[in-house]
C-alpha cells in the first residue's frame, strides 16, 4: 500500500527531491504552500498531488489536508541565507516557529491525526563547536540560528502530546545541482578563482539531496525513527578538504583564498554559517542501518555534476 503524506515547503530544495522520491513509490502527495497556483506550475503535479492553499504565519493548517494521511512532512520557512536584517530575522524566525505552531494546531483538529510528524531543522541547532564531533545528544548552542533551530523542534515536539512520532530533522548543507550553497559556489570553482574560506579549517556537515530525501521517506515508514535526527552524511569535511575535492570534480585548480572578513562584508551576521561550521555525525541513522548511496565527498560532488 503507498503513503499518503502531506508536505509542507514542496516547492523548496529539499521539498522538490522529497517528491520526486515520492512519485517513484506511487505516493499520494497533498502539498500545502502559500501560492497554490504557482506551487502546482513549479511543481509539474500529476494526478497523485494535490495543492492545496495554506499560510502557516496567519491561520491554522487546514484539517481536511491532514485528517486520513499516514504522515506529514513539514519543510517550510523563510530562506537562511540572506544578509540578516531586523526583518530578515523576524521572517526567518516566525515562519519556522510560528508556523509550525499553526501546523501543530490543524493536526490537532485533524479527526484522522496522521501517525508521523517529520518536521524540518538543521544543524544549526549545534551553533558553532569547532573541531568536536557532535551527535544528537549534544546540547543546543546559543547563537541566533541555534535558538531558532531550538523553539522550532520545541513547537514540533508538541505532535507528540497528540500520540503522534515525531522525527527532527536537523538537516546539514545539501549537495543538489538545483540550488543552495554548493550551487552558489560552481561559479568561481568553474572559473578556478575557488578556494577555502577563512582559513579551511571549519567543518561542513554536508549531505546528497538524494540520500536526504531518503533518509526522510525511510524515516516515514520505519518507527524506530524518532526525535532528532542529523541528516548529514558520515564523514564531514573542512572547509579546506572541500574545495578540494570541488575542485578536482570540476578539474580546476581551488586554491584560491578568501577571507572571512569578505564574507562578512558581503552577508553580515550570516557569513558566521560559512566561517565557524559544525562537526555534525549521523549517529542515529547509522545504528538504525540507513546505507548511504553517496557517502564519500568526491564521489557525491561528481554524482550531482554529472546530474547537471
Amino acid at each position: 500500500m503507498s503513503l499518503c503524506v502531506t508536505v509542507t515547503g514542496a516547492t523548496g530544495l529539499i521539498g522538490r527531491r522529497l517528491l520526486q522520491s515520492l512519485a517513484e513509490r506511487e505516493a499520494e502527495v497533498t502539498v500545502l504552500t502559500r501560492d497554490p497556483s504557482g506551487a502546482a506550475s513549479r511543481l509539474g503535479t500529476g494526478s497523485r498531488v494535490q495543492v492545496i492553499g495554506w499560510n502557516p504565519l496567519t491561520e491554522q493548517a487546514p484539517a481536511e489536508a491532514l485528517s486520513g494521511r499516514d504522515a506529514v512532512v513539514h519543510l517550510a520557512g523563510e530562506n537562511i541565507s540572506q544578509r540578516w536584517t531586523a526583518g530578515a530575522r523576524e521572517a526567518i524566525r516566525e515562519s519556522r516557529v510560528q508556523g509550525t505552531r499553526n501546523l501543530v494546531a490543524g493536526l490537532k483538529a485533524a479527526e484522522q491525526r496522521p501517525g508521523v510528524l517529520l518536521s524540518g531543522s538543521a544543524i544549526g541547532y549545534y551553533g558553532p563547536r569547532g573541531a568536536e564531533p557532535l551527535d544528537e545528544d549534544a546540547p543546543a548552542g546559543h547563537d541566533f540560528l541555534a535558538e531558532i533551530c531550538a523553539a522550532w523542534e520545541a513547537e514540533a515536539t508538541h505532535a507528540a502530546e497528540l500520540g503522534m512520532r515525531v522525527v527532527l530533522n536537523r538537516t546539514g548543507v545539501v549537495l543538489d545541482q538545483n540550488g543552495g550553497a554548493l550551487s552558489k559556489m560552481l561559479l568561481p570553482f568553474r572559473l578556478g578563482v575557488g578556494g577555502p574560506v577563512a582559513g579551511g579549517a571549519q567543518y561542513l556537515s554536508w549531505i546528497h539531496a538524494e540520500d536526504l530525501a531518503e533518509m526522510i521517506v525511510t524515516a516515514l515508514s520505519d518507527e524506530r525513527w524518532s526525535g532528532p535526527i542529523n541528516a548529514t552524511a558520515p564523514e564531514p569535511a573542512s572547509n579546506r578538504d572541500f574545495s578540494k575535492a570541488l575542485g578536482a570534480a570540476l578539474k580546476r585548480p581551488a586554491v584560491m583564498p578568501l577571507p572571512g572578513f569578505a564574507l562578512h562584508m558581503l552577508y553580515g551576521e550570516m557569513a558566521e554559517i560559512i566561517t565557524t561550521g559544525v562537526r555534525a555525525m549521523p549517529a542515529k541513522a547509522l545504528v538504525l542501518g540507513y546505507q548511504f548511496r553517496h557517502p564519500e565527498l568526491g564521489e557525491a560532488l561528481r554524482s550531482v555534476l554529472e546530474r547537471s
